[in-house]
């Protein structure tokens, strides 16, 4: 089996305790070698500055190609760009380009009056400039905005037309899910990279949740699995297998790049990773 190429997600830390979490995640999986990884906003932009502020440390301390998320929501135009253009300065020059969530009460997503009305707005302005490297998102399963089945398609490839580099998906149970997904792009057109994204597993009632939220389809033999291993008290084991599968049928599928959803908890990441054959090639230093 190939050993696939990987990334990882992060979301910045709002608390002291959540500071150490993020550095004891960081510590334990750079050595893996990824090839970037992403630092998340919350929604609604709610974590604009402490995004900036764990990218901006992130690059400084840890030898990471550092990815930063950016959304349009709850800024104008002039403000987004001149997030971006912060980023740049502190010589980060990935970002991964969304629309967002909107803020919590609010509903369906509505553009800030001066601001950009959607992602391939942003993508196209982002590109404009000239500075960065795009990544944008992608949903094998039905978005819960899609207005119609290929809807998610369409928009993927106004994304990618409008100057992104690379699609990471939503995550998915099932590799078949993927594979539909893929080959309905390059139908229509698509020939830029698309990385599957990938959810271990940490707790299920969340990732459930997360899940009817963002419109993933739950398999019945998922939903009977973390049931059945949660009266024996073998979430974790259960959880290992069923991520290390579907990675491996990706990768058989012919996949050679996985992004990780780390939730800042990387125990299952790191056993997951190993049982690909991912070890360790670096070693992290300096970091405060």
């Amino acid at each position: 089996m190939t050993t696939p190429q990987i990334s990882f997600e992060f979301f910045p830390p709002q608390s002291l305790e959540a500071s150490f979490r993020l550095w004891d995640t960081v510590h334990t999986l750079s050595p893996l070698g990824p090839r970037f990884v992403s630092v998340t906003y919350g929604a609604g932009g709610t974590t604009r500055e402490l995004t900036r502020d764990a990218v901006a440390t992130l690059h400084k301390t840890s030898g990471l190609n550092v990815a930063a998320h950016l959304t349009c929501v709850n800024a104008t135009r002039e403000e987004t760009l001149a997030i971006a253009d912060t980023f740049a300065e502190a010589g980060v020059t990935d970002i991964v380009a969304l629309r967002g969530d909107p803020p919590k009460g609010q509903g369906a997503f509505r553009p800030h009056p001066g601001g950009f009305g959607n992602s391939v707005e942003l993508i196209e302005a982002l590109a404009d400039t000239g500075r960065f490297t795009i990544r944008v998102g992608a949903y094998p399963d039905i978005h819960p905005d899609a207005a119609h089945d290929t809807a998610d398609v369409d928009w993927l490839k106004r994304k990618l037309d409008a100057g992104a580099d690379e699609a990471l998906t939503q995550f998915f149970f099932e590799a078949e899910t993927f594979f539909r997904f893929r080959d309905a792009c390059e139908k229509a057109g698509i020939d830029k990279p698309i990385t599957p994204g990938i959810l271990p597993i940490e707790n299920w009632k969340g990732a459930r949740r997360f899940a009817k939220m963002c419109g993933t389809k739950i398999p019945a033999w998922v939903e009977n699995a973390f049931d059945k291993a949660e009266r024996d008290g073998r979430e974790d084991l259960l959880a290992t297998a069923i991520c290390t599968e579907l990675c491996s049928d990706l990768i058989e599928g012919g996949v050679d790049k996985l992004h990780f959803y780390t939730l800042n908890r990387p125990e299952l990441t790191r056993d997951v990773c190993h049982a690909l054959g991912i070890v360790p090639k670096v070693t992290l230093q300096n970091v405060a």
